[in-house]
């Protein structure tokens, strides 16, 4: 991960880092594919956000297929829901590690929220830039981020990973994601991924964890009477295409009003030297007719 100069006042993020220089933190991001941080918000910011989620979440929309989760309500287009859902698509910390490792033009590539409801089963094993067509071994092409808005345990469901995977040259392992696990039709028997070196993301409420876009990892089983919620944004390039098309999730009368680092974030922004004008423009201008 390289820290680029002008990237180096770390004074906000300070608290989060435990005395531990980026660099350091930086090192252990590239040897693992992941890195954890303990209570990074506060619980009234804990209670907006799920004050916030409320309506959507009331609905309780199901996933689709095996891989959304058929007894997982999912979220999308949160930078058009809340201004405090917006707001955590540019915390400092995530935005660190997302600009070190992307750079400072990169994109917001999707941001959802995942409530995994009690029964609902393990998701197939999938890493997150695997919709760019690049074979592995490779460099990563995203930054990931869970956000524990409920606490995430051994038994309801918290996120599994195989440490140091983003280095593995598979572009397959036994339980990945397949064809079939968007049909809305076909299920899956047991547990074809279950591996005994998978590490699950045990945090509490407000924890933080972020991980390469090449890491194999998985949502796991909800055993638990209670429903798990993380918040997910993922971040891009700014050359590359973004997973959800952001200018129609967030269109421009709806961009108007989020921070100018959001709006950068969902692709008014430009990738030097012009990747995203605009009818030869820059794309803010859009927002300012």
């Amino acid at each position: 991960m390289d820290v680029e100069p002008e990237m180096q006042n770390d004074d906000v993020i300070a608290p989060w880092l435990k005395g531990r220089s980026m660099d350091d933190w930086g090192s252990q991001f590239d040897r693992d594919g992941y890195i954890t941080f303990g209570k990074v918000l506060t619980d009234v910011q804990l209670d907006d956000i799920r004050n916030a989620l409320a309506p959507y979440l009331g609905e309780n929309i199901t996933g689709r297929n095996e891989f959304e989760g058929r007894k997982s309500n999912r979220v999308y287009a949160l930078a058009a829901k809340s201004p405090v859902l917006a707001d955590l698509i540019m915390h400092p910390l995530a935005l660190r590690f997302a600009e070190a490792n992307l750079g400072r033009d990169c994109l917001l590539s999707a941001c959802l929220a995942i409530n995994l409801q009690p029964g609902e089963t393990a998701q197939p094993w999938h890493f997150d830039d695997s919709h760019y067509r690049w074979p592995r071994p490779r460099p990563s092409l995203g930054v990931s981020a869970f956000w524990a808005i409920d606490a995430t345990t051994d038994d309801n469901g918290a996120t599994e990973i195989l440490p140091a995977s983003h280095l593995w040259p598979e572009d397959h392992i036994e339980g990945a994601v397949a064809e079939t696990d968007f049909s809305r039709i076909e299920s899956r028997d047991g547990d074809p991924g279950a591996r005994e070196d998978a590490v699950k993301l045990v945090m509490a409420p407000g924890s933080l964890t972020l991980a390469k876009g090449t890491l194999w990892h998985r949502g796991g089983a909800n055993r638990s009477d209670a429903p798990r919620l993380i918040i997910t944004p993922q971040y891009c390039p700014g050359w590359a295409r973004q997973l959800e098309n952001m200018s129609l999730a967030v269109p421009p009368e709806s961009a108007r009003a989020l921070p100018e680092r959001v709006q950068e974030l969902l692709g008014y922004s430009i990738c030097s030297p012009f990747m995203g004008y605009v009818d030869g423009r820059h794309p803010k201008r859009v927002l300012t007719r």
